[in-house]
């Protein structure tokens, strides 16, 4: 393989691929990884072909970084996983689900910028 192609297919890699500090959910993750933290979890629901999708990427890396053991990031790609975008009602992506003990406590629609998330982590106490 050429390596002008090798480097294109080695960039759109690493825009899709979140940092080790934000976890894949699935539907056979997700339940323990939700109801087992001790901290607010925010959960991304997104696709690859989403544009905002992957501008807020960057975002909840950075906030991940930022609040690394104060809260735990997922990411939920609705193709792979329709089955828990029905559950929560996704229409419109990028969505995020705040959750605290368990429990949905708030969502949003829409690229949200990082002070904005950290203050709705805040609010969850």
């Amino acid at each position: 393989m050429p390596a002008c192609i090798r480097y294109f297919f080695q960039t759109l890699i690493n825009l899709t691929m979140a940092s080790d500090l934000v976890l894949t959910l699935t539907e056979e993750n997700f339940e323990s990884e939700i109801s087992a933290s001790t901290v607010p979890v925010i959960v991304d629901f997104w696709a690859e072909w989403c544009g905002p999708c992957r501008m807020l990427g960057p975002i909840l890396d950075d906030l991940a970084k930022e609040q690394s053991g104060k809260v735990k990031i997922g990411k939920v790609n609705v193709d792979e996983s329709p089955n828990l975008a029905a559950q929560f009602s996704v229409r419109s992506i990028p969505m995020l689900v705040f959750f605290k003990d368990g429990k949905a406590v708030e969502t949003v629609v829409g690229v949200q910028s990082k002070d904005a998330l950290a203050k709705r982590l805040a609010a969850l106490g």
